[in-house]
């Protein structure tokens, strides 16, 4: 049987103030066409759906629309909650969507939902273990003494049925001790999250969610499917992918990865203005440098017309480092000319503020002007 494993789509989430609802529905229609060209018999869904736990209505349509059209394709579709997500939203007609082969946990009572699947080999539990925070574990289990994530976990699979015998996967959202992480996921403080790889040897194949670089944990069959869009600069180097899993009989899981093309790549470049003005003209989502000693006042402007999609401008020189956010232009409009030139002013002055000797020139100028007119 073949699986595709996805997770962290974070569907509604922006990227400094700019919406990625329509790159989400591109790499979504990828994904199906993924799910349809591979064959797949089902797909994992290792949670964060959303990218809060009151999702905007288009994020909603978005997700619904995704998974009716992989349901209707004849793919049976298993999705756990993750961080992000309440579990409440999204087991939501849960019980009445099952007889569409679209499977997603219920709110946690204690145990861990199970999915029997069947073809030549036998049969494939699926396992689903949504995102779980020591309190709900407690709350359930009080004669367990849990204080950790790894408390919490150990203790919930303590008590999970797995039938050795069998072929088992695990859809789970946590943090794996020694994945590799970046500034766009959450953690706890004090790495009270980590769990321990050794806690799913039971599982033939454990789909995780949490973390958006896609990885293995020490095994191929213990992987990170990754998130499918960059959502940080901090991700700019990552490829992103659908992982495909053959489980084949016991003892006999195959994975490989279909690399992910996305409507707008995340990239960060940089060089004297001149230089970047001769790259080819692009529509990405940039984090542009400039190293020029002296940039004009309008270089960010000269930039945008190559870089229409610019969030992040930069200039870094012997005397300056100073990060400018360009996401709109009504962050200028708004403010008043001796606030413009504030902003100017550290940005020459590596985060100086300027004066009261230099805002003084500046209002009798600005007088001066006015008295013109």
């Amino acid at each position: 049987m073949r699986f595709l494993h996805i997770a962290d789509l974070h569907l509604g989430k922006q990227m400094n103030d700019v919406s990625l609802l329509p790159d989400q529905e591109y790499i979504l229609r990828q994904i199906v066409s993924v799910a349809e060209n591979e064959q797949a018999d089902a797909v994992l869904i290792a949670g964060d759906v959303y990218q809060r736990s009151s999702p905007q209505a288009e994020a909603m349509a978005l997700f619904d629309s995704f998974v009716s059209e992989l349901a209707g394709m004849g793919k049976k579709v298993f999705i756990i909650s993750g961080n992000h997500d309440s579990a409440q939203r999204i087991s939501y007609f849960s019980s009445l969507i099952k007889s569409s082969g679209v499977y997603v946990t219920e709110a946690f009572d204690g145990s861990v939902q199970s999915v029997t699947l069947r073809d030549r080999d036998g049969e494939i539990v699926v396992w689903m273990l949504p995102f779980l925070r020591p309190f709900q574990v407690k709350r359930r289990l009080p004669e367990e003494k849990i204080v950790t994530y790894q408390d919490a976990v150990a203790a919930v699979l303590r008590r999970t049925p797995v039938d050795a015998k069998k072929r088992n996967i695990l859809l789970c959202h946590q943090f794996i001790t020694g994945s590799e992480t970046c500034e766009s996921e959450e953690r706890a403080v004090g790495g009270l999250d980590n769990i321990d790889a050794s806690l799913f040897d039971a599982f033939d194949y454990v789909a995780l969610g949490h973390i958006h670089k896609p990885q293995k944990v020490l095994r191929e069959t213990l992987r990170y499917a990754g998130s499918p869009l960059k959502y940080s600069f901090s991700e700019a180097g990552h490829k992103k992918s659908v992982a495909v899993v053959d489980m084949n009989e016991k003892g006999d899981t195959a994975v490989r990865t279909v690399l992910l093309h996305p409507l707008h790549d995340v990239r960060m470049i940089e060089g004297e203005l001149d230089e970047l003005m001769r790259l080819p003209y692009s529509e990405d989502y940039l984090w542009v440098t400039v190293h020029d000693e002296l940039p004009p006042p309008d270089a960010r402007v000269t930039l945008s017309v190559n870089f229409p999609n610019m969030m992040k401008y930069s200039v870094v020189n012997s005397s300056t480092k100073y990060d400018v956010s360009v996401t709109g232009a009504e962050s200028m409009e708004n403010k008043t000319v001796p606030e413009l030139f504030s902003d100017f002013y550290r940005l020459q002055n590596n985060g100086r503020e300027p004066g009261e000797a230099q805002q003084k020139v500046l209002l009798k100028v600005l007088k001066e002007l006015e008295e013109k007119a």
